[in-house]
């Protein structure tokens, strides 16, 4: 009954997969990439299935135990779905508060039925996943701004080093960049595109944003505010207002601080002294277990709001540029640094590009709304993840966001040619 049940689904999933791969293929200039990206994709997830990280590991002993509730005790399975809590035959596993690693061990007992347990197929899953989000994302832009830079999405998600290499596999972000990608892509479609089927992009939209949100769910609230804010500044387009980009930048800004002032009011959690304190606790943990390890470190940070804004600035640059090529012992280090110089070179030859006129085709608003989410985070992330090894995977949060702003401008254009 299992295999059959396996073999039913791997077949849907399959006949999905290859009715879509013609609709992206079809793009112009970008769609004869589509099949190597994708082999880029497999080759990626085959080394992370070859070098199973304990995480993964333990992701699959817990997702196997839930398989078994639910094939033995489906009505006890379904009842521990919305808790925080596991328990079956002796097995406990119990988090508080809302835990990614909990939701994602949930996930992959449901794939588990088309999986039966293999590390292989579920790891491909999710990089597949990671794959067709990130593509949509490109099919958005290309069919909304032809004229930007074809490459400039595709680019960012998919041919990245480090971009690809953590969201491939059973790993976290391999949910959170797919899931970002089509929040976006269902954004611009509805923002940008024709009314026509906005029903499904919307239903789309609530989907991979609650996916989003169960990854990360507080940098989700990040991209959700600026994409709100987006979408503000579309509503005044339409009532024929907020032209001027000083207007939008307003607007964008003005909604964030409202929201996080509202946030405040209706919960202690999101007040500045409780925010600031975490972050404060967080970085103190985490630069005591990476003492013996490459790390970032903050000698005046204290947990206020005025330290935090004084040091989020350097909290950004080194989300951007650290670890250097010759910080840490591995080859993995060297790469990431030498990785850190491109984006650095190419954050240069961006700024050059905003003073000569040649920054790229995208809209203001949308320019405003992720580059401004890609500070926050940069910050945010600098400030509580001393550890190098552990920044430089983090920051996949906003860096293919980053990067497609960065490949925008006239100057990569040529180049990409």
């Amino acid at each position: 009954m299992q295999i059959l049940l396996a073999l039913l689904l791997n077949t849907g999933l399959l006949w999905l997969l290859w009715r879509w791969l013609p609709r992206v293929r079809q793009l112009p200039q970008v769609g004869r990439w589509v099949l190597p990206t994708l082999g880029l994709k497999l080759l990626a997830t085959a080394f992370t299935v070859l070098s199973l990280t304990e995480d993964a590991t333990y992701f699959l002993v817990w997702s196997r135990r839930m398989s078994e509730q639910l094939w033995q005790a489906p009505g006890q399975w379904l009842q521990m779905l919305p808790t925080d809590e596991f328990h079956w035959q002796g097995a406990s596993l119990v988090f508080h508060g809302f835990s990614n690693t909990l939701f994602l061990v949930k996930l992959l007992s449901v794939l588990n039925l088309a999986s039966l347990g293999s590390a292989g197929l579920n790891a491909l899953y999710l990089s597949v996943f990671s794959f067709v989000g990130s593509w949509e994302l490109v099919r958005q832009l290309r069919r909304l701004w032809p004229e930007a830079v074809p490459l400039a999405g595709m680019g960012a998600f998919l041919l990245w080093p480090t971009v690809v290499y953590w969201s491939s596999g059973l790993t976290k972000e391999s949910l959170l960049v797919g899931s970002g990608a089509l929040v976006l892509a269902a954004v611009l479609r509805l923002a940008y595109g024709p009314p026509a089927g906005r029903g499904w992009v919307a239903a789309g939209l609530l989907a991979a944003a609650l996916l989003h949100f169960k990854m990360r769910y507080f940098f989700a609230v990040v991209l959700f505010g600026v994409l709100a804010g987006l979408g503000l500044i579309r509503v005044f387009q339409a009532l024929g207002m907020a032209r001027r980009r000083l207007v939008q930048t307003l607007l964008l800004l003005g909604l964030l601080l409202g929201a996080g002032w509202a946030a405040g009011e209706m919960s202690t959690l999101f007040r500045p002294n409780k925010f600031t304190s975490q972050l404060q606790r967080n970085y103190t943990v985490l630069l005591r277990a990476s003492a013996d390890r490459p790390h970032l470190r903050y000698p005046n940070l204290q947990p206020t709001t005025a330290s935090v804004v004084r040091h989020a600035p350097l909290a950004a640059f080194n989300s951007l540029a650290r670890p250097w090529p010759w910080e840490g012992d591995s080859v993995r280090y060297v790469a990431a640094g030498l990785e850190n110089l491109l984006l650095l070179a190419l954050l240069g030859v961006a700024l050059l590009a905003i003073v000569r006129g040649r920054a790229g085709r995208l809209p203001f608003a949308l320019v405003a709304a992720l580059l401004l989410y890609c500070l926050l985070l940069a910050a945010l992330l600098g400030l509580t993840t001393p550890n190098l090894g552990t920044l430089s995977r983090y920051r996949i949060t906003f860096l293919p966001f980053l990067l497609l702003l960065l490949l925008q401008n006239d100057y990569v254009r040529r180049w990409l040619k």
